[in-house]
């Protein structure tokens, strides 16, 4: 299981336990920078994620896996499975990023202009930590996740303290920096045609973030012979697998007892 950015394993807390019932061995990872992960001075980017998933896998499971994630950790999960397909059973990707940011190609100039000012402005010495400063407290975090959530009764003060926590740690700051101004990396556009392993795309159909919209490329690849299935989750934004856990596991069990 891959968490999405600001996240960590506690996001898949509904999840885990329901999927280990299920008769499946279970991992999750907090990425480098997240959770309790090292927050190293590092240049964040996905490729360097995608080493960490790996070398974890190398490491502790050593068997062909699905590879489960959420936002840019299902980008990863895809990452992984279309690079090493020798290591793929199969992916779950649930509202997958197009990349780790924005491509400039895809912004129009004044937008360009401005996220060019806001890098500078997050990379600053001065501004840069004050600027996370305001963006990690308790009340900004639920203001986000309002915006990502449907259902309010699913931000609870569990899911701000798994939030708010690591990003109190030494080297946090440092960590959005980067993430904030690294590459966008490859997009499903570059790895899809790669792929060899079934997929499950999940897609809460309100998600502001990734809309679902973008999820048209990962339904073509049915129509092009591909085994992928696609579903999309009402009434449900950005991680549904957190705010409709109940659908996700259920959805995600019957696909891995229909193929494995």
């Amino acid at each position: 299981l891959v968490h999405g950015f600001g996240a960590s394993i506690g996001h898949w807390r509904k999840n885990i336990p329901v999927l280990a019932a299920g008769g499946y061995r279970v991992f999750a990872i907090d990425l480098l920078g997240f959770g309790g992960s090292d927050k190293p001075a590092l240049s964040y980017t996905v490729e360097l994620w995608q080493q960490q998933i790996k070398e974890f896998w190398d490491t502790y499971i050593n068997e062909p896996t699905v590879f489960i994630g959420n936002s840019i950790g299902a980008l990863l999960s895809l990452m992984v499975v279309t690079n090493y397909p020798e290591i793929a059973a199969g992916g779950v990707l649930i509202n997958s990023a197009g990349g780790l940011n924005h491509r400039p190609e895809e912004l129009n100039l004044p937008l360009r202009l401005v996220m060019a000012a806001f890098t500078r402005l997050v990379n600053s010495p001065t501004f840069g930590p004050f600027l996370f400063n305001r963006i990690r407290q308790k009340n900004r975090i639920r203001s986000t996740l309002r915006q990502v959530y449907c259902d309010s009764d699913a931000i609870t003060e569990e899911l701000v303290e798994l939030i708010y926590q690591p990003a109190c740690d030494p080297g946090a700051q440092k960590v959005f920096a980067s993430v904030l101004t690294a590459p966008p990396g490859p997009g499903p556009s570059e790895l899809l045609p790669k792929l060899q392993s079934p997929l499950l795309i999940l897609w809460g159909e309100e998600d502001p973030w990734t809309p679902i919209s973008g999820a048209t490329i990962f339904q073509k690849q049915s129509h092009q012979g591909k085994d992928v299935k696609f579903v999309g989750i009402p009434k449900a934004g950005h991680c549904p697998h957190d705010e409709n856990p109940e659908s996700v596991n259920s959805l995600i069990l019957d696909w891995l007892s229909s193929r494995w």
